[in-house]
């Protein structure tokens, strides 16, 4: 056994990133492999390790690769899912990778095809492919552009998990072989499969004179260094999702204020109410006793008026005559007297 994991950020970027023809040609091995097209010539536009993690937010260690026709490449191996949201973490790698070109001056038919690429050590997506490539698309599977050569954005996955490690090395194709490989690299000539492809295979040969350049005390530092990153990756998620819990309990209590300050306001409403409905109540019972007084008056001025109907009568004047000096009818009189 030994120490070799290219599951390691640090280890693929040193492996496939150095600025030396080795790891020149494992890398075009690697892109010719996944990306199922000839690659002849690249460049790793960041081939310089980090050295501050503390600022670090993934993508951490990915490789910025620019072929000889000026595609460009971002490839990054994700070994874990993250509290990050991964599903919109590379669209935006890929949206910001494709926005990068310079086009100042330039007609858009003169942007170059870009590509994220992701080696995932957690399963995805729920179906057998391996290799998945996402392009822009409209609902019903139809193609945002007419030739596929015309679409100049892709994301392009490829979910390790799914290798059925089990397989006869014979029946196992190159994609599957490789990533064999990057799983089991550390067990060397112990493991049948490996020794049998380091015998046989160019490209896994490649790679294995690679991973051999690597001393014990680099890979010593290197898987140091790599359990800082995560550590320090984890630092990070966790404060991200406690802001992200502070932001939501800020929400709540927002929340809680605008209902308080409704409640407030309905109970405000609801004492003008009662108010103007105390006021109603006053003014209703001022005009009942009003309206009552009224009535007493006129009681007490038809009980003089009665009087006064029955004096002139018992002293001989008629009725018409009463009738005609009260301005009243004959009847109306007559009521007065009952």
């Amino acid at each position: 056994m030994r120490s070799a994991n290219l599951l390691n950020d640090f280890a693929f970027k040193y492996v496939f990133g150095e600025d030396c023809k080795e790891a020149n040609d494992a890398l075009k091995s690697l892109l010719t492999v996944f990306l199922e097209r000839s690659v002849n010539k690249v460049v790793v536009k960041n081939s310089e390790m980090v050295k501050d993690f503390s600022k670090m937010k993934s993508p951490r260690l990915d490789l910025l690769v620019e072929f000889d026709d000026q595609t460009m490449v971002d490839l990054e191996m994700q070994l874990r899912q993250t509290k990050d949201n991964l599903m919109n973490r590379f669209p935006y790698y890929s949206a910001r990778l494709h926005g990068s070109q310079d086009m100042e001056g330039k007609s858009y038919s003169q942007l170059k095809e870009t590509i994220v690429m992701i080696f995932f050590n957690v399963n995805i997506f729920e179906n057998d492919n391996i290799c998945n490539t996402f392009r822009y698309k409209c609902d019903g599977d139809l193609p945002f552009v007419k030739e596929e050569k015309e679409d100049r954005m892709k994301l392009r996955t490829i979910e390790m998990p799914k290798v059925d490690l089990n397989k006869p090395l014979e029946d196992m194709n190159e994609q599957e072989k490789m990533i064999y490989y990057f799983l089991n690299c550390h067990k060397g000539m112990e493991d049948s499969k490996i020794k049998m492809m380091i015998e046989s295979d160019e490209v896994i040969q490649m790679l294995e004179k690679r991973v051999e350049t690597i001393s014990d005390d680099r890979w010593k530092k290197i898987i140091e260094d790599f359990q800082k990153l995560h550590e320090n990756e984890e630092r990070i998620e966790l404060q991200l999702e406690l802001e992200e819990l502070q932001k939501a309990k800020e929400k709540v209590r927002k929340a809680q204020e605008d209902v308080r300050k409704e409640q407030e306001d309905v109970r405000k409403a609801q004492e003008d109410v009662r108010k103007a409905q105390e006021d109603v109540r006053k003014q209703v019972e001022e005009a009942d006793k009003k309206v009552e007084d009224a009535n007493r008056q006129i009681e007490q001025m038809n009980q003089v008026m009665k009087q006064g109907i029955k004096a002139m009568l018992a002293n001989g004047m008629s009725l018409e005559f009463v009738s005609k000096s009260l301005s009243k009818s004959e009847d109306e009189i007559m009521e007065l007297l009952k």
